[in-house]
């Protein structure tokens, strides 16, 4: 590692090569970071595990530079690790998640492709004003939308409600807290009339990052959850699911093209 490494990440510019990567593959997980790096890229090699952010470097099968890294649960966490990211050069980020779906039409085991986030995470408040969108790239989007359909794998494009609680902020009871606040009661029905798709915890504040900073941003999630029939991780089918979210943003970034993108002067 060199010694100009940024602080949480634990490395820096000069560990990246020549050339260096300018997109990122986010996950939350540590374990779906290493998976990507071992399964779906090649020379995979880890970069840092600082605080259990696991970062690594790799190829993509057109012998792209890409990054497989760690985000941690939420959207504090992931603000520093974006942050970092950004001041090593990296321009697109595509966050690879799991997800709950609130409409009944989509299953436990298909994908949604978030083009926008209802962001109520108190992380993007200090990154710009609540008004503030909090919108996916459309080119990135675009893309994970023809890498699905290339793929033969079920997907869905909507609305996300980006919250900062896994259990009250996505109105679960079955918990060590089965008092909601009266604001949460009924905000899942609520959601669901507004024809958002799922809940998540973390493209609400990457969407709004990306917009301040001036880099892409995308988020393709699996659906591990189906809100409208219990509360239960489908556990079963989480690793299938995963697979198939890794697959579409892998495919996503090998055919995305890379002068496809707007940056303002000032943020370059």
């Amino acid at each position: 590692m060199t010694s100009s490494s940024m602080y949480h990440l634990g490395f820096g510019q000069d560990d990246l090569g020549s050339p260096p990567p300018t997109l990122a593959l986010l996950s939350g997980e540590p374990q779906r970071a290493s998976q990507i790096a071992q399964d779906y890229l090649q020379d995979g090699r880890l970069l840092s595990e600082n605080r259990g952010l696991k970062s690594y470097l790799g190829k993509l099968s057109n012998n792209r530079p890409i990054l497989s890294a760690t985000s941690g649960m939420g959207a504090p966490s992931l603000s520093i690790v974006v942050n970092e990211l950004v001041q090593l050069g990296i321009e697109r980020i595509i966050r690879v998640g799991t997800c709950g779906s609130i409409q009944d039409y989509i299953p436990v085991g298909s994908i949604v492709i978030t083009h926008g986030a209802l962001c109520r995470q108190g992380a993007a408040n200090d990154i710009a004003p609540i008004e503030y969108p909090a919108a996916a790239d459309p080119f990135l989007t675009v893309a994970l939308v023809e890498a699905a359909r290339e793929l033969g794998i079920e997907h869905y494009l909507g609305i996300t409600a980006s919250v900062d609680t896994f259990y009250e902020g996505q109105e679960r009871t079955d918990s060590a807290n089965p008092y909601l606040m009266r604001q949460l009661q009924g905000i899942t029905q609520e959601y669901r009339r507004l024809n958002i798709l799922n809940y998540e915890m973390e493209c609400g504040t990457l969407f709004k990052m990306a917009g301040v900073y001036g880099f892409a941003a995308a988020c393709v999630c699996g659906v591990v959850a189906q809100r409208t029939a219990g509360e239960a991780i489908i556990v079963g089918e989480k690793e299938v699911t995963v697979q198939r979210a890794i697959a579409v943003a892998v495919r996503a970034a090998e055919n995305v093209d890379q002068n496809s993108y707007y940056f303002p002067a000032s943020m370059k």
